[in-house]
């Protein structure tokens, strides 16, 4: 071969390769164009509710694309309180992820006023509904489904007549909770009485341990939580309880906490009242790989399409069978739960 010849194949070969790391450029540049992030509210990604389960279900969905933590993946931003809503937001902007989540309803003007800045972003919100932003999807679930399925369960499991409910921060969101609870309670029995008490925060463990070991003390024998962090606090109330040879339970909130109610001498997790955020976000991020990001709508999630639902951890079975008959006429109408 002439040393015309060479140059002329070094040259096609050259090339050749260029085009393939061309390609493999673009492909790069494809995957890592589907990005998306979630900003939490102060409970954080390990609070055992629902920012944890909106990150479980981010990273779920960030693995099964390949992709990674970090700017060219899936990511969040820890808020320590209200403020840190804005700045973390817009420091998600600036790395340029295509789909961001506020998680909570704290959460819904700041989303609102960044979707207004930022239209070509993708934003969500949960547990609120943003109006007249296009480029917003806002998620719901029907918390007072699976709460009244709660209040059935502890109306089945009750030996005192006497159940306690602990909040947050009182809201017309966890409201749905209490009044679900509330309406299963009564619908078993209306004569069991239903304590209620909020803790004005979603992050205080020693406020639910001094509320719900009142409530213990005074002979509730079964307590529902809907209070983020505040509830690893109503668990060990009744941990203590129950090492003091007082049966009582606890029901979880948004997440299965059978393992949050174990202690050496059994569990006092009764049941979980789940709400299925991780299934929200990997739906949305999924919707929004594929261009279909529904912006300007309202997604529900119900007992029928399981985005809600009652786990069983420790109920009798007679608890479980009524809990199981009533998820039936609430999902073919015969029973219409109210969130007021």
């Amino acid at each position: 071969m002439n040393k015309k010849a060479v140059v002329v194949l070094s040259t096609v070969l050259l090339l050749v390769g260029g085009v393939l790391t061309g390609c493999g450029s673009s492909s790069a540049t494809k995957k890592s164009s589907h990005t998306a992030a979630l900003v939490t509210d102060g409970g954080g990604i390990d609070d055992k509710s629902f920012n944890q389960s909106a990150w479980e279900g981010l990273t779920k969905w960030g693995k099964s694309h390949n992709l990674t933590k970090g700017v060219n993946g899936y990511n969040y931003a820890q808020s320590n309180s209200n403020a840190d809503f804005t700045p973390n937001i817009n420091k998600l902007i600036k790395a340029k992820y295509k789909t961001i989540f506020g998680i909570g309803y704290k959460l819904d003007n700041a989303i609102s006023e960044a979707a207004k800045d930022n239209p070509k972003v993708n934003f969500a919100i949960i547990d609120s509904v943003v109006k007249n932003r296009k480029n917003v999807a806002s998620v719901t679930f029907k918390t007072e489904q699976s709460s009244f399925l709660a209040g059935v369960a502890a109306a089945e499991t009750t030996k005192t007549n006497k159940v306690g409910f602990v909040g947050g921060v009182k809201s017309s969101l966890i409201q749905t909770f209490q009044s679900g609870f509330e309406q299963g309670v009564k619908a078993v029995n209306p004569n069991i009485k239903v304590d209620v008490k909020y803790a004005g925060s979603f992050s205080k463990a020693d406020v639910g341990q001094s509320l719900a070991t009142a409530m213990y003390n005074n002979g509730e024998d079964v307590i529902y939580h809907a209070s983020g962090a505040t509830g690893a606090g109503v668990f060990t109330a009744a941990k203590n309880a129950s090492k003091s040879g007082n049966k009582v339970w606890v029901i979880g909130v948004d997440q299965d906490q059978k393992a949050d109610g174990k202690y050496s001498g059994g569990n006092v997790t009764l049941a979980s009242s789940v709400k299925e955020v991780g299934t929200a976000v990997q739906d949305l991020s999924n919707d929004a790989m594929k261009n279909k990001f529904p912006g300007g709508k309202t997604i529900s999630y119900d007992l029928k399409n399981n985005g809600v639902s009652l786990v069983n951890d420790n109920m009798s079975k007679s608890a479980w069978k009524a809990v199981q008959s009533y998820q039936k006429k609430i999902e073919n109408g015969s029973i219409k739960v109210s969130a007021e």
